[in-house]
């Protein structure tokens, strides 16, 4: 990896940076790089963005009555029969 220094940076592009990059939780040198990269056509994007929304209707209908008694099925099933082994 190369090391640049960039030489005669405004104070106030400086701290707008400075600004930016920890408002997206990232270092000085991340954000510069990152911006860089999607300025030069470095940057890469994702290959799997599809979201699905196919089975949104099922989320939040479940009764207490209905998770208790899905629950209470899946964890039987994670009980080791020791008869089997």
């Amino acid at each position: 990896m190369k090391t640049i220094t960039i030489r005669g940076i405004e104070e106030k592009l400086s701290e707008k940076c400075k600004k930016i990059a920890e408002q997206d939780g990232k270092s000085l040198n991340q954000f510069v790089l990152d911006t860089l990269k999607d300025r030069v056509g470095f940057k890469k994007t994702k290959k799997h963005n599809v979201v699905y929304n196919d089975m949104d209707h099922l989320f939040g209908i479940w009764s207490e009555d209905d998770y208790k008694t899905i629950q209470d099925k899946i964890d039987s099933e994670r009980k080791i029969d020791k008869e089997l082994w």
